[in-house]
């Protein structure tokens, strides 16, 4: 099958939400920014072989791509709007175009996003990258750099579950109810758009956690000038990767990555009234630790000690060099 009549079987029917004056089918697509808003963007690409294993299910990679996207506009307290997307594809086979199409269109109705262009290429990898648009009220944007000594550091959700069900799947056994909840984390990242919006007003500064907490705590700190503590003890660990990765929880918490959870920086005034409105959406809210004026990144284990050595995440030239 061809480039067009495979872009025109899967993707010409997409969702067209507000302000898309043009979507797919032109040269490019025409979209009206509300006034008063700011667009932000962001772009990101999942590799076979780097980012999932050959053979993955192509409407597991569907919500993989777009929540992980899509967490960069929570990061940044903005509402979803539009997404480009393109494919670098070993071969035009519908039967597995088809699927992560369909996936990929319903996600993208879950979280209010609308596809309007994109581009399809032959290559040896297959490559897919997802461009994400999203609309904040002038000036409002959620940035890294704002965070002030004394603020707290409050994450969302639960650490180390994307990389606990990374590992289910390098290291197959039966799946049971722990493993599959473990394996939904890596395969299906929920972006947490709704509490950042509501969070917004009493939030310093803040990012999602891609590389894991310790490597985007450090560019949030980096951003602010600050250093910070952070407590072992308050990291929140989830049953199930506590029940099948005992050993590996606390150090997969810190440093697993691809969680996608929200790291924010909040004055302590604020906390108890970020936790109460968290805790009213349905999303856990933990203080895992302080931001300080000296520098560098502090990790004190359960026992009060400072822990020495600790891998600080994923970097993809960095491990391979």
């Amino acid at each position: 099958m061809g480039e067009f009549e495979l872009i025109r079987r899967c993707f010409l029917q997409a969702r067209q939400g507000p302000g898309v004056v043009t979507g797919i089918g032109d040269d490019c697509a025409v979209l009206q920014v509300p006034p008063g808003q700011q667009l932000v963007v962001s772009i990101d690409t999942l590799v076979e072989g780097v980012h999932f294993l050959p053979g993955t299910e192509p409407s597991r990679l569907a919500t993989r791509l777009l929540g992980a996207a899509v967490s960069d506009l929570a990061a940044t307290a903005a509402t979803p709007a539009w997404l480009t997307l393109a494919l670098t594809l070993p071969s035009g086979d519908a039967d597995w175009l088809e699927p992560f199409a369909a996936a990929l269109a319903q996600r993208a109705a879950e979280l209010g996003i609308s596809l309007v262009g994109g581009d399809t290429t032959r290559g040896a990898t297959l490559t897919l990258s997802a461009q994400v648009h999203g609309l904040v009220e002038q000036g409002q944007a959620l940035l890294r750099c704002g965070a002030r000594a004394g603020d707290r550091i409050l994450v969302s959700g639960t650490l180390g579950d994307s990389r606990a069900g990374l590992e289910t799947l390098l290291k197959p056994q039966a799946v049971d109810a722990d493993r599959a909840w473990l394996q939904q984390r890596f395969f299906r990242p929920e972006p947490r758009l709704e509490l950042a919006r509501h969070l917004r007003p009493r939030l310093q500064a803040g990012l999602d956690i891609s590389d894991g907490l310790l490597a985007d705590l450090t560019h949030l700190l980096n951003a602010s000038g600050l250093g910070a503590t952070v407590d072992c003890a308050r990291l929140p660990l989830s049953p199930a990767l506590q029940r099948i990765f005992p050993d590996q929880a606390e150090a997969w918490a810190l440093s697993g990555g691809e969680d996608f959870e929200l790291c924010l920086a909040v004055a302590p005034d604020q906390v108890t009234a970020c936790q109460a409105e968290a805790q009213r959406l349905g999303v856990p809210l933990t203080d895992v630790g302080e931001f300080q004026t000296r520098e560098g990144l502090r990790v004190r284990g359960a026992d009060g000690r400072l822990l020495e050595g600790l891998h600080q995440g994923y970097d993809h030239f960095k491990e391979h060099a």
